[in-house]
């Protein structure tokens, strides 16, 4: 949490209040842990790093992010826990009714817009996928209105979420969010575009075994071959006479 008070983040909600959207019921609390911690441990296994810029909502906010990964729906989950903020995410029904546990998290189906309202009116984030489905970065648009119905509805602000997940100079994947200026309703679909335009930028200009300036780790995941030299690497160069630096 100490690199989002860089950005001036604060609770706005207690924990009490994470467990009554996010978790399920009291029978069930050793397993909502459980959840998050396997989706914590994929992420770190499976992607060298998860990177946030942006200015975080303090209180009730719908979240937009584009959805052109598999990896989407966890990448706002860790934002929400790293914080942390209660939240909920809307699935597709056919996703849920496959992983149903996912409820214990916060995952709700397309038809539980009243649970995301009152998410809302509780200070909760609601996390929509405007898009409704993963598509390829470069086929945004058209939207679904969802997001920008709740966020009209509830009074609540509307921010626009670029994610991307890249392979660049690491053996893993890397995670990236760039986070928006709140929007009005009516002008999600360009307020995506522009930062998602600006997050491929921010990609663009500096080394790819380097972060963007601005950018805080949310998450630290799998070391790769280039961040260090394992242990066969080092005994071929034996074996070859030479000597391995790293």
């Amino acid at each position: 949490m100490p690199y989002l008070l860089e950005y001036g983040y604060r609770p706005a909600v207690g924990t009490g209040m994470a467990l009554k959207l996010n978790g399920g019921r009291l029978n069930h609390w050793w397993i909502t842990p459980l959840v998050r911690h396997s989706i914590r441990q994929n992420l770190r296994g499976s992607l060298a790093g998860v990177w946030l810029y942006g200015p975080l909502p303090r209180g009730a906010a719908v979240l937009a992010p584009n959805h052109a990964s598999w990896w989407d729906g966890y990448l706002l989950a860790e934002l929400g826990w790293a914080c942390p903020h209660p939240f909920q995410i809307m699935m597709t029904d056919a996703e849920l009714a496959r992983f149903p546990f996912l409820r214990l998290i916060g995952a709700r189906g397309q038809r539980e817009t009243r649970s995301l309202r009152r998410g809302l009116r509780a200070g909760a984030w609601a996390v929509v996928f405007p898009a409704g489905e993963i598509r390829h970065p470069a086929a945004l648009l058209p939207l679904q209105p969802g997001a920008a119905w709740l966020a009209g509805r509830e009074g609540v602000p509307l921010i626009p979420v670029a994610v991307r997940v890249v392979l660049r100079g690491s053996q893993w994947p890397e995670a990236f969010l760039r986070l928006g200026e709140p929007c009005a309703p009516d002008k999600l679909g360009s307020a995506l575009t522009a930062v998602l335009v600006q997050l491929e930028r921010d990609l663009e200009t500096v080394p790819t075994d380097q972060p963007p300036p601005g950018y805080l780790c949310l998450l630290r995941g799998r070391a790769g071959r280039h961040d260090r030299v394992d242990w066969p690497s080092r005994m071929l160069a034996w074996l070859a006479g030479m000597r391995s630096r790293g």
